[in-house]
């Protein structure tokens, strides 16, 4: 049974965009990832309702997917009732995982400033290793200086210097990691969308294609 990490990237996917595959497919590489899992989220806590169903956006992501062996598309809270609430999905996966193999949440810089406001937040480090993507170049020193004081004194004990680090222990470390920047969204995707104008080259043509066909964002 394989015993490299896998990596976890959530998120409503509104539609899913290369922002979202490139992040996944930088730090499936960088950390040595045996797969990255898109889980599209069912009723998001933190945020309004998505602008589509569930089955939609898990759909897209399907799509999106195709071709990329690493890549895996959780449907687990999309069919769950209720709030969305990552430390539920990450202890469903730590129990199908067993107690050693290591998991890795990968979030954005934006959203991990907001992390200490995420359901039982502190108990995610016993779940997982929590990767903050970054844009090269990016004042990490600085932008710890902008975080809640639990949060910072919890990023200062856990930061990992390695990222292979990830692998010697199934939770607990912190690392950040630079990826591409690409600088676009799920929000101006859709308004393009809305406009009618064409969102074309920043997600994939199958997931484009698909939006056409529902009418979705329309």
């Amino acid at each position: 049974m394989a015993t490299a990490p896998i990596g976890v990237l959530g998120g409503t996917f509104d539609p899913v965009h290369y922002g979202h595959l490139r992040l996944a497919q930088e730090l499936g590489e960088l950390l040595r990832l045996d797969e990255v899992r898109l889980v599209p989220s069912g009723t998001p806590p933190h945020r309004g309702a998505p602008d589509v169903a569930g089955e939609h956006r898990l759909a897209m992501a399907r799509l999106a997917a195709q071709g990329n062996a690493r890549l895996k598309v959780e449907d687990r809270e999309v069919r769950r009732a209720g709030p969305a609430y990552t430390f539920d999905t990450l202890e469903e996966l730590r129990a199908e995982a067993g107690g050693t193999r290591p998991l890795v949440l990968l979030v954005g810089a934006d959203a991990f400033l907001e992390f200490a406001t995420w359901h039982r937040w502190h108990e995610i480090f016993g779940l997982a290793h929590v990767v903050v993507a970054h844009r090269p170049g990016f004042p990490v020193g600085r932008w710890s200086e902008r975080m809640p004081q639990p949060l910072a004194r919890e990023y200062s004990a856990r930061l990992m210097q390695q990222p292979l680090a990830v692998h010697l222990s199934p939770a607990g470390g912190v690392v950040a990691a630079a990826i591409t920047a690409l600088d676009i969204s799920a929000t101006a995707i859709r308004d393009m969308l809305r406009a009618g104008r064409s969102p074309r080259y920043l997600l994939p043509d199958s997931v484009l294609d698909y939006i056409q066909t529902h009418r979705l964002y329309s």
